[in-house]
């Protein structure tokens, strides 16, 4: 992905931060664009898709949760990055942003440097996690291009958190991946939220399984695999 052509959609309410970030983001190479509402921000992805989303989570007329939450439930817009920005540091809320399917989170007050190092660290990521067709796994595939899974030829709902766990386990069949790995490999390695989260997701991602859960499975004393067969 061409630095150039990588463009930034900046949703925070304080014109001083945005017009930080958006300094930020131009210097980098990235192209900024800058909106102040929720509303405004919704409008925008509604009229063109950008590479990432910079979203606050205190805004004017609604949460930036739930536009995030808005977001991921429009099928357009669930492969879209999205890094939240708060000034909120409780794991819970970090939690919160996560489950709701944000791709990262950063805690005010941050450095233009560490926010240009996590902006090309997902756009890496992002980049390194495109699949070039469907992927299989039993009867379960899933589908990279439309961010959908399905059993049995049924399309199945799956949270944004667990589509990104079951994505990485199907591009590593039968590997064990302990619980630290998991929170590196799938939410990233500078995400500080406890192991036991790992274990929350593998319960809803086996539930939303349903009949093909089996292929999760648990190696004692290590963490987890997706077995093939």
């Amino acid at each position: 992905m061409a630095a150039d052509k990588t463009s930034i959609l900046i949703i925070e309410d304080e014109p001083a931060i945005a017009e930080l970030i958006g300094f930020t983001i131009k210097e980098a190479g990235w192209s900024p664009s800058i909106v102040h509402t929720a509303a405004e921000g919704w409008e925008f992805v509604q009229r063109r898709m950008p590479h990432l989303v910079l979203l606050d989570w205190m805004l004017p007329d609604q949460s930036g949760l739930r536009l995030l939450s808005q977001m991921r439930a429009d099928r357009q817009l669930q492969s879209m990055l999205v890094m939240m920005l708060t000034a909120k540091s409780m794991e819970e809320d970090k939690i919160a942003g996560l489950d709701n399917g944000a791709d990262d989170y950063m805690t005010k007050p941050f450095s233009p440097r560490e926010l240009t190092s996590r902006v090309k660290a997902l756009l890496r990521r992002k980049g390194a996690d495109e699949a070039p067709g469907v992927m299989q796994a039993g009867a379960v595939s899933l589908d990279p291009a439309s961010c959908s899974v399905c059993l049995e030829n049924q399309k199945i709902d799956i949270g944004h958190a667990e589509y990104r766990l079951l994505k990485f386990f199907m591009a590593n069949p039968d590997r064990v991946f302990s619980r630290s790995q998991l929170l590196d490999k799938v939410w990233g390695d500078h995400v500080v939220i406890e192991e036991r989260t790992v274990d929350v997701h593998v319960l809803r991602l086996r539930k939303a399984l349903r009949e093909s859960e089996h292929l999760i499975r648990t190696v004692r004393s290590v963490g987890y695999m997706l077995s093939a067969k």
